[in-house]
């Protein structure tokens, strides 16, 4: 197997933490991928038509997108527990939460990075700030029992997204709001599979 990664995008990380705690990091080939919305990699565009990563080319069947596909795939194949049937649509929202939240906060960057300085739009940046912390409180709110039972896909989505808003967006505080979750990182951040996938400084 082969992957279009990039070790800043959160979405990418939450495939290779996945990829750790089963078991099989090893048999997946990365592929260093630079892209952005408005200058997509040429061999990423190929294999995904969105020109979004993380894109898992196979060795048996057509490339798969998007990480929540790629992560049900790779447990499939490694006979894993990160897709309990038995909380299986408890597993898939929180999983899609936080995704949310990571697509929120990587919007943030982009607003910086991709659009010229004078149509930088403060309100959207707030806007999507908004919906993150919406999804912040209502893990803390909703969710700490579940973060707290046995490892699954949506505990590696919210460890990846909050560990994203650590890294682009800091001076946030995001633990002020939610103190409970906070706690839940700090020990979820020490597990090898999250201590190997750090973004560079």
């Amino acid at each position: 197997m082969k992957l279009f990664h990039s070790p800043s995008s959160p979405f990418v990380r939450k495939v290779m933490v996945a990829a750790q705690e089963l078991g099989i990091a090893e048999n997946i080939e990365v592929i260093a991928t630079a892209t952005t919305p408005v200058a997509t990699d040429g061999a990423l565009k190929a294999a995904n038509p969105l020109g979004k990563l993380p894109c898992l080319v196979r060795d048996d069947g057509p490339a798969i997108y998007d990480s929540r596909v790629i992560t049900h795939y790779l447990d499939a194949v490694a006979g894993g527990s990160l897709y309990p049937e038995a909380r299986i649509w408890e597993v898939l929202t929180l999983e899609a939460t936080a995704d949310g939240l990571m697509e929120a906060a990587v919007l943030m960057v982009y607003e910086h990075r991709v659009r010229p300085e004078d149509k930088v739009f403060d309100g959207w940046i707030e806007a999507q700030w908004g919906k993150a912390l919406g999804a912040i409180k209502a893990i803390e709110e909703r969710w700490m029992g579940h973060l707290n039972g046995p490892l699954d896909a949506a505990q590696i989505g919210v460890g990846c997204a909050l560990a994203y808003v650590d890294y682009r967006h800091n001076d946030r505080n995001w633990r002020a709001e939610a103190p409970e979750l906070a706690k839940w990182f700090e020990g979820f951040a020490a597990r090898p599979s999250m201590q190997g996938s750090q973004p560079p400084a």
